[in-house]
């Protein structure tokens, strides 16, 4: 079985969203700032197996995550246990977990259990221990207020798209 390529480039794009939110995490720099800067790299980077990112979902994520950070770490916060607060997420899982609330959010198209699993799988590329389960417990518990009426919709203060 041959795997679909627009799904491999969803796939890509979502990684390379967390590394290009990592960067402005740690760096400070603009969204487009950051883009640009990704977009660079991989021009210069020699072909891996990964597939070439989708452009479109990249900016969108990078952009939305940007744009709402706010209202997200808001929503995460709530999904959080215990005491641990958005700030205490190391900056790699702090990224994957704001975008994966972003998709849940923006992209009611998306069926939920499809976009959790993607954001667990970005999770297993970059850890090994139970952040990926992190990942999921928290997507899950924000799919369930910002989806409250199952897979089709999701609001966190915006229409999807």
């Amino acid at each position: 079985m041959t795997p679909n390529p627009s799904v491999a480039k969803r796939s890509s794009a979502r990684l390379a969203a967390v590394q290009t939110l990592y960067q402005m995490d740690m760096t400070g720099v603009s969204a487009e700032q950051a883009l640009a800067d990704a977009k660079e790299r991989r021009a210069n980077e020699p072909r891996g197996r990964l597939a070439e990112p989708d452009t479109s979902l990249l900016g969108q994520i990078v952009r939305g995550v940007s744009t709402d950070s706010q209202s997200l770490d808001e929503a995460i916060g709530g999904a959080l246990t215990g005491d641990w607060t958005v700030e205490r997420l190391e900056a790699v899982l702090r990224a994957i977990i704001r975008a994966g609330a972003w998709e849940l959010s923006a992209k009611p198209q998306t069926p939920t259990r499809v976009c959790i699993s993607e954001w667990v799988d970005v999770a297993h590329a970059f850890y090994s221990g139970p952040e990926p389960g992190l990942v999921n417990a928290v997507l899950d518990r924000l799919a369930q207020s910002l989806r409250p009426e199952g897979p089709g919709r999701g609001d966190l203060g915006r229409a999807g798209g």
